[in-house]
């Protein structure tokens, strides 16, 4: 392996007592796995496969007259296909060439764009989820995607890709160890996945003027594993088997819908002999049909295992995902059972993390799963990965509380605090489940009647509060009490209590999130414990 030349502005800078700013400087940027343009070209190629086919779909019998009407012109077609391809992937190929990565103990860099140039840092010390995801052609190729989710919002991430499977892993070890504060004994201070270096003369200048000192890698910088940390050991806790997820599909309202709407167009064309009806409605069908599969393939041996990194979870059937859940990052956990799930007792578990965002169609949908579906044994085990103590004043009581918390009404409660009598009127169904807890280190919030759901948010990670109020509740003298999330599926709120009872919980609840706040970790959060350790051995 050849070492890239000394900066003499680093040396410079470490001479005179800033270490860490040489160590910032002295970046060695490195170009991804160079058969990444040909996933990403054929990925380009299949979305306009499917939209073309979407259209085709939408209008038949044009498409048939327009097929034959260019017949005669087949190689016009087949040569402005093989043009189109070319363009997609020559775009592809110059993206790649214009795209490189950096990382320090601080942050991970990323250049990328042809025409208009960008340059983002991930903060390390903001990380909140790190994602491995291998759709279907890089798994063929035995690549993977590095996915960093950092706090500011949902478009904050960073996507490091593609790289082989086993440099992303090590990629992603080392960069769990960098942002917990465990300095590792590299060699100079490096991460070394075995990917192509960027040549000096390579484009991949930011709009921005480099910092003094910067400098790009031009030698083979294919590391061992000795110059990046080992992988975390780790804990499987549970696992969901595809008969019981293919059962909780079959179990879903919307399910059923489409069955039956499925038997009445069958019906309605074996009546009216009119086929017409089938392809209008062919894109609903293949619409439920296709979130269905979706569902299925992207929770497909689905596993949790609990690691000193963070929570470890694993899934997908076609695109596989690893996510890396560092401590202390969930922002708020919710447990929903629909009424179908009543029978088995399965709950689905969902959280809300800093940097995921809202998530947009199913993906962004899953990857804030936490448990697809299982009984409720493994849903308080999913519960106690993110806060293994809820700090009840009687520890005994803990399950008690949670069964409460899950099932429970007004009529039984013994812990929560619920809507008064006098929100039948605007809650008929669940003015009775309505309610919520506290203990020493979460508040807890519930509701539903049909489809029961129980929000659970620790008092340190609480963004904000406040009390809502319709002109119907102000008649009748309630209020509902809301905890403002980061973006996520998860929005906790308490509705309909008495106006008192809203207004104490705010001031109660905002001294509580602010006093655990100031007892709150820090941000890397090995640093502590390394602390102590050396007080402890001082």
């Amino acid at each position: 392996m050849s070492e890239p030349t000394p900066d003499p502005t680093a040396a410079a800078d470490a001479g005179t007592g800033e270490p860490q700013v040489a160590a910032r400087r002295e970046q060695e940027w490195r170009r991804v796995h160079p058969v990444t343009p040909f996933v990403r070209g054929w990925a380009a190629v299949v979305a306009i496969l499917v939209i073309g086919g979407q259209q085709v779909l939408d209008d038949v019998s044009n498409a048939i007259k327009a097929a034959d009407s260019i017949r005669s012109l087949w190689w016009v077609v087949l040569l402005a296909l093989v043009v189109l391809v070319g363009i997609i992937f020559g775009y592809a190929a110059l993206a790649w060439r214009m795209t490189a990565y950096a990382v320090d103990d601080d942050a991970v860099h990323l250049r990328k764009g042809i025409l208009f140039r960008q340059q983002r840092h991930a903060r390390l010390d903001r990380l909140q989820a790190i994602d491995v995801r291998q759709p279907l052609l890089a798994r063929l190729f035995g690549l993977a995607e590095l996915r960093l989710e950092v706090a500011g919002g949902s478009d904050s991430g960073v996507a490091i890709g593609f790289l082989k499977e086993a440099d992303a892993q090590r990629l992603r070890a080392d960069l769990l160890a960098r942002a917990a504060g465990v300095k590792a004994a590299r060699r100079g201070d490096r991460p070394a996945p075995s990917v192509e270096p960027v040549e000096a003369d390579a484009p991949v200048e930011p709009v921005e003027t480099p910092a003094v000192g910067e400098r790009v890698s031009t030698g083979s910088t294919s590391g061992s594993t000795d110059d990046v940390v080992p992988e975390a050991p780790e804990r499987q806790v549970y696992e969901v088997p595809p008969t019981r997820l293919l059962l909780s599909l079959l179990r879903m309202p919307g399910v059923w819908l489409g069955v039956l709407v499925l038997i009445g167009v069958g019906v309605a064309v074996a009546i009216t002999r009119e086929l017409s009806i089938l392809f209008s409605s062919l894109p609903a069908i293949l619409g439920v049909g296709g979130y269905i599969f979706q569902r299925f393939a992207g929770e497909f041996g689905f596993r949790a295992a609990l690691s000193p990194d963070g929570i470890r979870l694993r899934h997908g059937l076609l695109e596989t995902r690893a996510q890396t859940i560092p401590p202390g990052r969930v922002q708020a956990v919710s447990l929903t059972q629909g009424p179908l799930w009543r029978g088995p007792d399965w709950w689905r578990v969902k959280v809300n993390v800093a940097g995921y965002g809202g998530g947009d169609g199913q993906e962004g949908e899953q990857q804030h799963v936490l448990l697809p579906v299982g009984p409720r044994e493994e849903a308080l085990t999913a519960l106690w990965l993110v806060l293994p103590d809820l700090e009840v004043s009687d520890p005994d009581d803990t399950l008690a509380l949670l069964d409460e918390a899950l099932t429970g009404d007004a009529r039984t409660d013994r812990w929560f605090v619920t809507s008064p009598r006098r929100a039948r009127l605007l809650d008929p169904w669940s003015w009775r489940r309505n309610g919520y807890a506290v203990t020493g280190r979460a508040l807890l919030a519930r509701g539903g009647r049909f489809v029961r759901h129980l929000e659970v948010v620790p008092h340190e990670r609480t963004q904000s509060l406040g009390i809502e109020q319709g002109p119907w509740q102000r008649r009748r003298g309630l209020a509902s009490f809301v905890l403002h999330s980061t973006p996520g599926p998860i929005s906790p709120a308490v509705h309909h209590l008495a106006e008192d009872e809203a207004a104490r919980l705010l001031g109660e609840q905002s001294t509580r999130a602010r006093a655990a706040r100031a007892h709150a970790g820090p941000e890397r959060w090995m640093e502590g414990q390394m602390e102590g350790q050396t007080e402890g051995r001082g």
